[in-house]
């Protein structure tokens, strides 16, 4: 397993290093020149002063050696200096990263939770108006675009019973401690994580009754019925725990997606984590600080799939670690 784990972390290093040359010319690439933008806002737009703030950035070198410094930065766990927050990159992704694991993750959990759990049911009852209830219930949440949801759940929730707040990581002001703390946080992150778990839950759901309805068509359930065992006993040990391997699959590929979605997520409800960063950031032209965040969000999906074919090899012990 530990050679398993150490081949993954070597293979991601080369992909972590292909997606940063990949983005830094693909930013470059970008229409508009931050030096520009940035002595416009000076006011003070002649040309001296913008050359200016290309030599004090590093902007006038060649872009070969502007991804040699960078990429040498990365090794010692620098990731530059942002030019519009005018603070190191890695310093602002510190204090932003951890409000974006506790949505994403909160999201993830109740996604994979009700996922699964209705996934189940419908599959348990299929054919029968649970089963098209479910269905029906998936479908609606997989179509219907999350930031739409987050705003029906704003006027809902906030504006027409006010049960939750609107914005926000915690109450502006409060300045609550200790377990008062944690419940007022707790109570803003209730509608951004639902809205962004809801989403994935409808494809968790789908995923797991029709690897289940399959699975039950197998001979090694016939067998388990013929020696006489209970129905909740053969979906349990054996139905639900081989059906669990395509919707882990689908969890790990839907790491990316989750992140992706998170930054429409905290864009809405005004949630400070990096995805509300990225987006500030690439409408500032703010080339050090996207790109910083770009290759926290890729270490983020590599441990990710790291961890799914870890969960593999628990879900299902017969899967040898082959890297």
């Amino acid at each position: 397993m530990l050679s398993f784990v150490a081949q993954r972390v070597v293979k991601g290093v080369i992909v972590l290093l292909a997606i940063v040359v990949l983005n830094f010319f693909l930013i470059r690439l970008a229409p508009g020149d931050p030096a520009v933008v940035m002595a416009g806002e000076a006011g003070a737009s002649d040309q001296v002063f913008v050359q200016q703030l290309r030599e004090k950035f590093g902007l006038d070198k060649p872009l070969p050696e502007q991804l040699f410094i960078y990429v040498k930065g990365i090794a010692t766990f620098d990731l530059g200096f942002s030019f519009r927050q005018q603070a190191p990159v890695a310093k602002l992704i510190a204090e932003r990263l951890p409000a974006t694991l506790l949505l994403t993750l909160t999201a993830f959990a109740i996604s994979l939770a009700l996922g699964v759990l209705f996934g189940t049911f419908a599959a348990r009852f299929a054919g029968t108006f649970l089963d098209t209830a479910i269905t029906i219930f998936a479908l609606i949440f997989y179509a219907m675009p999350i930031f739409w949801v987050a705003l029906m759940g704003i006027l809902l929730f906030s504006v027409t019973v006010d049960w939750l707040p609107s914005f926000g990581y915690e109450t502006v002001g409060a300045n609550y401690t200790g377990l008062a703390h944690v419940v007022d946080v707790g109570a803003h992150l209730i509608m951004p994580a639902m809205t962004l778990g809801l989403f994935f839950m409808a494809t968790y759901t789908r995923m797991t009754r029709a690897s289940m309805l399959e699975v039950k068509r197998l001979d090694f359930v016939k067998t388990a019925r013929a020696k006489g065992l209970s129905d909740a006993v053969i979906q349990r040990r054996h139905v639900l725990r081989n059906a669990l391997l395509p919707v882990v699959t689908l969890a790990g590929v839907h790491a990316g997606t989750l992140i992706g979605g998170a930054v429409i997520t905290e864009t809405v409800f005004a949630w400070p984590g990096i995805g509300r960063l990225m987006y500030d950031a690439l409408l500032q032209r703010d080339y050090n600080l996207l790109l910083g965040v770009f290759v926290t969000c890729s270490i983020m999906v590599l441990i990710f799939n790291l961890i799914t074919d870890l969960v593999y090899r628990l879900v299902d012990p017969r899967i040898e670690f082959a890297a």
